[in-house]
């Protein structure tokens, strides 16, 4: 496959890392994508604190992509779930989805649609080179 994997991650305040990390990984398993390496993960900017996120990152040697809250918007119509909570805070129907779309890049495509566990989501997405 061409293109770049891209982990979109939605979470609640105070998530473990390991949390973080089990969603990853399943939703990887889950598309068939598991030995591709390490994809960039991207989440909202006002998650970029998480004391949780920073250490999957850095177990992973990942790259992070914040992507602002209200960017979101523009791929609600991208996004393949939805959540009337998270639509309600954020004008999107899935943060997963929407931020690994948003990192992605113009032409970037939805590969798995968002996974949840517990307090973390997942979504992947390939760009386009």
């Amino acid at each position: 496959m061409t293109g770049r994997l891209v982990a979109g991650l939605g979470l609640r305040p105070g998530t473990s890392a390991a949390d973080i990390l089990a969603c990853l990984d399943e939703a990887l398993a889950i598309a068939g994508l598991s030995g591709e390496g390490t994809p960039r993960l991207a989440t909202l900017a006002s998650r970029m604190g998480e004391p949780g996120l920073a250490e999957a990152v850095a177990s992973r040697r990942a790259e992070l992509v914040a992507v602002p809250d209200e960017a979101l918007k523009g791929y609600e119509a991208a996004c393949a779930t939805r959540s009337t909570r998270i639509a309600s805070l954020y004008g999107v129907g899935s943060v997963a989805e929407a931020a690994a779309l948003a990192a992605a890049g113009p032409g970037g495509t939805l590969v798995q649609p968002r996974i949840a566990t517990g307090r973390v989501t997942c979504a992947l997405a390939r760009t386009t080179s």
